[in-house]
């Protein structure tokens, strides 16, 4: 049943000749709580918000329809200016407004409550010790002059599809549907209109309000949020992410982009469980209008485990070690019957069933359907994941800790299964929809797998079939070199015996396959900066050279443009790695975050924000330091 309220505009009520409907994509800021997160426009609109956690169904999802969404708007209620930053060091957000009147500021954020990583695997998330994780505090303070203020709260549950009602007591509303309930509190009077409530009041200098939305358990009160408590939460939360980013070891040149991408990394854990979503967002376009909308709020193995590698290089273990606990938990009781070691994907809490399906009652971002929720792409032969996933376990056990007992079986028993599969077609790191090819970078990545298992045997001394683990790779290498390499084109190609180019390609080098001054990687390089970069920026592949199973095309993809850096670098063409770097920074958003895509004329495209971009923004900016020196 869809909500009574879904047919009414919700940002702040404009028509639609007197407001955008929908913000750009970078026009946001992210807050969350290791558990969920919320998108914050500039005009002080949360218009993305999963409740309780990164996968549930969405209560604001006014970023996917305008009408029927579904947001929370605080906001001047005149004319104003924006600008949004970060509290220094944390993930505490701040949008001002500059109006006639005066000054005023939002403070968004979550307060995050520590658990154990585990605490709540398997599907014990709602159990009595989660009850307070969930709460989305907004604190509204006028800083000059006196100002009007409005709040507009429009939940729309369940992706907008789910009525509801709404009980109101003065400062307190209960907005209550079928699968969620939620209270609000606030220091202001709220009034209530149709499903949604608002609240009008003013404020002058030094004065301030409090919006607190909270998840309702069974048999729990809503709670208030009084000013003193906003104040006590506020300054817990900037004290926890302070420090945990002071843990870093990163201390060069781009210390401020390094570490708003950490700061990422870390938002994107679901704390429970040690999992890493792909970004927080679903169906945000590729391309305008275009089909290729998918959900990335799951953890892929491939993406989890190089955020992993990001992280081991600043020095943040722990993070390593809970991903590792995940993983361990997803390999008890698998069969033994020769079936893959692991799934290119699973849910935060290690679900398997991730069904795909279109919800056909949204309108989509500028009108860009389908949005998908779940995704199909969950049954796909990757090949590729194994060799990021013993990749990073190998960095763990060099920088970190020795690898334990159990973790070695599983990398043994997925390097025997690579050694009898590695040669089969798949759908390839960017995850094609359509048939398999013999990938060069899956390749790659099985050599990757097979030769970091044999360097931690031998520094460990752990068993293991090492002579069959070493012919393997070395018909892996062998391969790549004969039929990987196509003489015409002066380059490694997408597939064997092909001629299509592929940005995966520039991975060879830090794969430590090739020499990164090798002439034929040389010559390779050039030929992709000839075929794929565009002012720096790279495309992934031409899909009208390589059919992918899709409609249109897509824009640059902003984690193959920091693996261009890294391989210039590397090539020792230190100037021009510098220049493509610094000019890849001017496509941050206002806060320094990057969605997956760039557009023609400079606009972010698809989910937001992306942790391979900021995974890979962190590994060329520590390579290129120190080649700077």
């Amino acid at each position: 049943m869809v909500d009574e309220n879904a047919g009414r505009t919700l940002r702040g009520d404009l028509k639609q000749e007197e407001g955008p409907r929908y913000m750009p994509i970078a026009e946001h800021g992210l807050i969350g709580d290791l558990r969920t997160t919320a998108l914050v426009a500039t005009d002080g609109t949360i218009d993305w918000y999963c409740c309780p956690r990164f996968d549930a169904p969405s209560v604001f999802a006014s970023i996917l329809d305008a009408d029927r969404g579904g947001s929370f708007r605080l906001s001047v209620d005149a004319p104003a200016r924006t600008r949004q930053f970060y509290f220094p060091d944390t993930n505490v957000l701040i949008t001002r407004f500059f109006a006639a009147g005066g000054v005023a500021e939002v403070q968004d954020f979550m307060p995050v409550v520590e658990a154990a990583a585990g605490e709540a695997a398997e599907g014990a998330e709602g159990a009595e010790g989660e009850i307070d994780r969930h709460r989305l505090i907004r604190r509204v303070s006028c800083v000059r002059g006196t100002l009007p203020f409005q709040a507009v709260i429009a939940p729309r549950f369940d992706y907008g599809a789910e009525s509801h009602s709404v009980q109101l007591d003065g400062t307190e509303a209960v907005f209550t549907a079928p699968s969620l309930s939620l209270g609000l509190s606030s220091t202001q009077q709220l009034e209530a209109d149709g499903g949604d409530v608002r609240a009008h009041f003013e404020l002058s200098e030094g004065e301030s309000a409090v919006f607190a939305l909270d998840q309702i358990c069974p048999g729990v009160e809503p709670r208030e949020c009084a000013h003193v408590e906003a104040e006590e939460k506020l300054r817990a939360t900037v004290e926890f992410w302070r420090a945990w980013l002071g843990h870093s070891r990163y201390r060069g040149r781009w210390r401020e982009m390094v570490n708003r991408s950490a700061l990422l990394l870390k938002l994107l854990t679901y704390l429970p469980t040690g999992a890493i979503v792909a970004a927080p967002t679903t169906s945000l376009p590729e391309r305008f209008g275009g089909e290729r909308n998918w959900d990335y709020r799951y953890v892929w193995v491939r993406d989890a485990a190089l955020s992993v590698y990001a992280m081991l290089r600043l020095g943040f273990a722990s993070e390593a070690e809970a991903f590792n606990d995940f993983l361990a938990r997803q390999s008890r009781g698998l069969r033994r019957d020769g079936s893959r070691p692991l799934q290119i994907m699973y849910g935060i809490d290690g679900r398997r069933d991730l069904p795909e399906r279109e919800l056909c009652h949204l309108e989509g971002y500028r009108g860009s359907t389908p949005v998908r929720v779940g995704n199909a792409a969950v049954d796909q032969l990757q090949l590729d994941i194994y060799g990021t996933l013993i990749d990073s376990a190998f960095l763990y056990d060099e920088w970190s800790e020795p690898i334990d007992s159990g973790t070695w079986a599983r990398i043994a028993a997925t390097v025997d299964w690579l050694c009898e599969h590695w040669d089969q077609p798949d759908q390839g790191i960017w995850e094609t929809r359509a048939e398999g090819h013999d990938f060069v970078h899956s390749r790659l990545m099985c050599w990757v797998a097979m030769q970091r298992a044999v360097r931690v045997a031998n520094r460990r001394g752990l068993p293991a079939d090492l002579a069959r683990w070493r012919r393997s790779r070395d018909r892996i290498y062998q391969q790549i070199m004969a039929r990987g390499w196509s003489a015409e084109r002066g380059a490694f190609v997408q597939y064997l015996d092909g001629d299509v180019l592929d940005a995966s390609l520039l991975t060879m080098p830090m794969a430590e396959f090739i020499s990164p001054k090798d002439p034929k990687w040389l010559s390779t390089l050039d030929a992709l900066g000839s075929d794929l970069v565009s002012d720096s920026l790279v495309y992934r592949y031409d899909p009208e050279a390589s059919p992918d199973g899709l409609e249109g095309t897509e824009g640059t993809f902003s984690m193959c443009t920091f693996w261009y850096v890294d391989a210039l670098t590397g090539a020792g063409r230190l100037e021009e790695a510098r220049l493509v770097f610094e000019k890849m920074l001017t496509y941050a958003n206002h806060l320094g975050l990057y969605a997956e895509e760039i557009d023609q004329n400079g606009e972010q495209l698809g989910n937001f924000p992306q942790a391979l971009t900021h995974l890979s923004l962190i590994i060329a900016a520590e390579h290129l330091d120190r080649a700077l020196g």
